[in-house]
C-alpha cells in the first residue's frame, strides 16, 4: 500500500507565529506587536483603494506593469528588474523555489527573521544559522559559514528583530567573498525608515549576485493587502517570473499600491514622526534601566537584566492593555520587540514601563 508523504523539509517546518493581536477582557488594546504604521495608509492611498474595487469582476494584468513603472519612477530604477509579489515574503519564496533545493545549503544570522528558515525547508535546502556580533550580522561569520553548497544568503538589513543595521561598505564585502553561484539577498522591508538609503539597489546594479526585497507593509501602511517587491538582474528576474502565478496580485493590491508609493510626501512625513517618537521612547526607555540599541527601523528592541524580568514587564504590559513581542525564538529571551507608535502610545508604553520598574512616573 503507497504512503501519500510530503517533500523532505516540508514537516520540519514551524509554522510562523504573527503578533499578538487580542486580550481577552481588554477592549483598548494596544498593538505595537506587528510593525505596523501606526497612521496607517495615504489619504491618496486609501482614495485609490476605493476607486480600484468598482472592478472586481475583472482580471487584472499579469505583468505589473502600473505598479512596476511606478516603483521604477520614484526609486530610480529599471522596471524590468523589479517582480511583485505578495508581501516581499512571496518574492523571496520565488528566490528558494527557483535558487536552491535538496542538498543545498540556505544561510541566515541568529537573529533573522524567522521566515528564513522556513523557505529553506519549503524548497527541501539546509538552513545554516550563523552567529551575529552583538545583534549586529557578522560578515566574516556568514562567510566561513559557507561552503560550495551554499546557493542563498538571508540578511535583513536593517535587521529584524534587532533594528541594528549593517554598514554599505560590509555588504559589499559580503557580496564579493560569497562562493561562485552564491546569491545574497538583501531583504529591505524596513528600508524606507532610513533616509538616504537604497535598500541595496546600487548593489544590485553594480553585481550579478544581489537580489534586494521591499515591502509595503511597513511604512506604507498597507499590510493587510499583502504586497512586495524585488530589484535583481534581469535573469534572475526572468526566473522568478517563470515560478510566479500570473494572476498573484489583484488590482486592488495594484492600484493601491501604485498610489502609495507615489505618495512620498507621506512617506516622509511617516519616517520623520518615527524617528522622533523612537528617539523619545528610546531615551525613556534607557532612563529606568532597559537597554535599546540604537533601531533603524519602527521598533525597538528593550533588553532587560534576565528572561524572567522580561517575560514580566511583557506580562505588566498586557495587563495594560499593551500587546509588544516575545522574540526568545529569535534568540533573544530577554528581549521584547516594542514596535513604535505614535506619541501618545510611545507615552502608555513608557509609563507602563516606569511603573513596573518603580520608578515614579
Amino acid at each position: 500500500m503507497s504512503r501519500i508523504t510530503p517533500q523532505p523539509g516540508i514537516m520540519e517546518i514551524a509554522l510562523y507565529q504573527g503578533g499578538q493581536s487580542a486580550l481577552a477582557g481588554i477592549n483598548d488594546v494596544l498593538k505595537l506587536s506587528s510593525n505596523e504604521n501606526p497612521y496607517g495608509p495615504s489619504e491618496a492611498t486609501k482614495a485609490a483603494f476605493a476607486q480600484s474595487g468598482l472592478a472586481l469582476h475583472r482580471y487584472p494584468g499579469t505583468d505589473h506593469g502600473g505598479l512596476r513603472a511606478a516603483i521604477a519612477e520614484v526609486h530610480g530604477l529599471d522596471a524590468d528588474q523589479i517582480v511583485c509579489g505578495v508581501g516581499s515574503d512571496e518574492v523571496l519564496q520565488f528566490i528558494s523555489q527557483s535558487f536552491a533545493g535538496p542538498g543545498d545549503e540556505i544561510i541566515y544570522t541568529e537573529h533573522g527573521f524567522s521566515m528564513y528558515p522556513i523557505l529553506a525547508h519549503a524548497c527541501g535546502a539546509t538552513p545554516v544559522k550563523v552567529a551575529e556580533n552583538e545583534r549586529v550580522v557578522d560578515v566574516d561569520a556568514i562567510l566561513a559559514a559557507c561552503t560550495a553548497r551554499t546557493r542563498i544568503v538571508f540578511i535583513a538589513n536593517p535587521g529584524n528583530p534587532t533594528g541594528t543595521m549593517l554598514p554599505a561598505d560590509e555588504v559589499a564585502r559580503l557580496a564579493d567573498g560569497l562562493p561562485e553561484g552564491a546569491l545574497l539577498v538583501l531583504d529591505g522591508a524596513y528600508a524606507e525608515f532610513v533616509e538616504g538609503y537604497d535598500g541595496g539597489a546600487g548593489l544590485v546594479e553594480a553585481r550579478k549576485n544581489v537580489v534586494m526585497t521591499r515591502t509595503f507593509s511597513k511604512i506604507y501602511g498597507l499590510g493587510g493587502l499583502r504586497i512586495g517587491w524585488g530589484y535583481a538582474p534581469k535573469d534572475i528576474v526572468d526566473v522568478l517570473n517563470r515560478v510566479r502565478q500570473p494572476f498573484n496580485l489583484s488590482d486592488v493590491q495594484l492600484q493601491t499600491a501604485e498610489a502609495a508609493v507615489r505618495d512620498q510626501e507621506f512617506m516622509q512625513w511617516c519616517r520623520v514622526e518615527n524617528t522622533r517618537n523612537g528617539d523619545w521612547l528610546r531615551a525613556a526607555l534607557q532612563e529606568v534601566g532597559v537597554e535599546v540599541d540604537p533601531s533603524s527601523t519602527n521598533f525597538l528592541l528593550a533588553r532587560f537584566a534576565s528572561d524572567a524580568e522580561a517575560d514580566a514587564c511583557d506580562t505588566a504590559l498586557k495587563e495594560a492593555g499593551i500587546l509588544v513581542r516575545k522574540v526568545a525564538g529569535y534568540g533573544l529571551p530577554n528581549c521584547l520587540r516594542i514596535t513604535i507608535g505614535d506619541e501618545r502610545a510611545c507615552r502608555r508604553v513608557a509609563h507602563t514601563v516606569k511603573q513596573f520598574k518603580g520608578v515614579s512616573a
